[in-house]
């Protein structure tokens, strides 16, 4: 008697080359992160999931055990998987206003690792700006909590750098920059791109190659139109949110 035909996986995931519970686990991430399961709500049974994404227990199994590992989930033994509250509240608000960036960084500020310092110029374009004298550069990653969430590339005027040098350092940038006396910005621009994250950026992160990241640009410049800020920021695809008021 011929056996049974086993289904195929739901046309979510598609063909592609990256593990099933790895993809199972970034649906769930991302229904985590848009507030589908608020912190301390229960996530459907095994049973439940094997049946939507028409997966294997294994399939699953492994998928929460990503989850749990990261942070996101936790599992209680005869009870079922709950959302952390950590997990449930991890994102991050890209701002669109310097001030409302600003005030995030002052309300919740990370954990800084510096990786690199020198003496290096940004690559500008036309529309960023003219390039001071010289720039001091730093690479950073930031995390809350342990957890390694974005990766940020700085280049400082160095004039600029000179006045607070100390903070600078150790410090988030943006918040003491705008607090120099008599330093005026007098232009600030922002772009933000999604891309897949690169071998480097995995490691940095802790996340797979591929997986979803957002590049962020920021330039400052002052009123004679010098780049006195640029940043390069690398983030964890699951802790962007962007959330705009489209004003009639």
């Amino acid at each position: 008697m011929p056996q049974a035909r086993k289904s195929a996986a739901h046309p979510l995931f598609g063909g592609s080359p990256v593990p099933l519970y790895i993809q199972l686990a970034e649906v769930l991430r991302h229904r985590i992160g848009r507030g589908d399961w608020a912190a301390g709500a229960m996530l459907p049974s095994i049973e439940e999931l094997m049946a939507e994404f028409q997966v294997a227990r294994v399939t699953v199994r492994q998928a929460m055990a990503l989850l749990a590992r990261d942070g996101l989930v936790s599992p209680q033994r005869g009870r079922g998987t709950f959302v952390h509250p950590a997990g449930a509240g991890r994102r991050l608000k890209v701002e669109t206003t310097l001030d409302d960036l600003v005030e995030m960084y002052r309300g919740d500020v990370p954990e800084l690792l510096t990786i690199a310092e020198s003496e290096a110029a940004p690559v500008l374009a036309d529309r960023d700006g003219a390039p001071a004298p010289a720039y001091f550069h730093m690479r950073r990653v930031h995390s809350r909590g342990g957890e390694r969430y974005c990766v940020i590339t700085i280049y400082i005027d160095e004039r600029v750098f000179r006045r607070a040098p100390d903070r600078f350092r150790h410090e988030v940038i943006l918040p003491v920059l705008v607090g120099i006396p008599g330093l005026v910005i007098a232009r600030a621009r922002q772009t933000l791109e999604i891309a897949k994250a690169d071998p480097e950026v995995a490691a940095l992160l802790g996340i797979p190659v591929n997986e979803p990241i957002a590049e962020v640009r920021r330039v400052l410049c002052d009123p004679a139109g010098t780049v006195i800020y640029l940043a390069e920021v690398t983030y964890r695809g699951d802790y962007v949110h962007l959330d705009m008021d489209l004003r009639p």
